[in-house]
């Protein structure tokens, strides 16, 4: 099953489809998005599935890191997302701090994710102290995709942005709650900056689709911060990303080029007025 052109993809990509995809070797195209000009752009061009990530704190805020985020931020992004989507799976972050209380109050904003924003699923960070958190709301009726590895809304926990799960307890930790994952119901898993190896193994040992970052090759998906890898964010230059564009340069050269049209008497021409 390709997702890949107009002429064989399906209309619209759901959990089973990415399912179905690892099942048959297919990799699996992950992208974020917080707007939706951004995510017509990219659903159109053919991605999987768009991630409304609590990166939006970052790069659309200018956070220092994904805490501060609400779930009415992360509401009222996934929402506009959702309306410049035709076919590409959506997926909404549920914030720090939105599940992390109760299993209850966890499942009551994974539904106001999806009946407020139209998300078709949410993720969230953790193992196996989420299981239980996991199991309620999949029960409802709502996909959750997990996340492994580096956990962005535990970073005052771990101190640094360094590799995670090098040591062999950790690793070893991590295949457990990769596995407990998947027992809750879990339909795919992301691994965050971990070695390759370890993400291998994880991939092989899960019958779920783990969607890499910083993990290498081996995962069954890919998932980069569009504002990453547009190079829109020069700033931020881990190992992981490549840029497929240098949109920061090109925006630059545009704004200068029609600042220089302004006072130069150049723009607007006879051609852009009205008469």
């Amino acid at each position: 099953m390709s997702t890949q052109s107009s002429s064989n993809r399906p209309v619209k990509v759901t959990t089973q489809t990415v399912v179905d995809m690892k099942r048959q070797g297919e990799k699996i195209s992950m992208l974020t998005a917080y707007d939706f000009t951004m995510a017509q752009i990219i659903d159109q061009a053919g991605v999987d599935i768009i991630l409304v990530g609590d990166s939006a704190g970052n790069v659309m805020a200018g956070y220092e890191t994904t805490v501060p985020m609400t779930l009415d931020h992360m509401i009222y992004h996934t929402s506009c997302v959702v309306r410049g989507v035709d076919q590409a799976l959506v997926i909404g972050d549920l914030p720090f701090m939105s599940y992390q209380v109760t299993p209850k109050e966890a499942l009551r904003s994974a539904g106001r994710m999806m009946k407020e924003a139209g998300a078709h699923g949410v993720k969230l960070e953790g193992g196996k102290a989420v299981v239980k958190t996991v199991k309620k709301i999949v029960n409802a009726g709502i996909p959750v995709m997990g996340h492994l590895g580096l956990t962005p809304q535990s970073i005052y926990q771990f101190g640094t942005y360094k590799v995670r799960a090098r040591e062999e307890e950790e690793a070893k930790a991590l295949v457990e709650d990769a596995r407990a994952l998947e027992q809750a119901g879990c339909f795919a898993l992301v691994l965050e900056k971990i070695p390759a190896p370890l993400a291998a193994k994880v991939t092989e040992a899960i019958s779920i689709p783990t969607i890499g970052i910083g993990a290498g090759d081996q995962c069954d998906g890919q998932v980069l911060v569009i504002h990453d890898m547009l190079g829109l964010n020069k700033e931020f230059n881990p190992r992981f990303l490549r840029r497929y564009a240098d949109l920061s340069t090109s925006i630059t050269e545009a704004v200068q080029q029609y600042i220089t049209d302004i006072k130069s008497g150049d723009f607007p021409n006879e051609d852009e007025q009205y008469s």
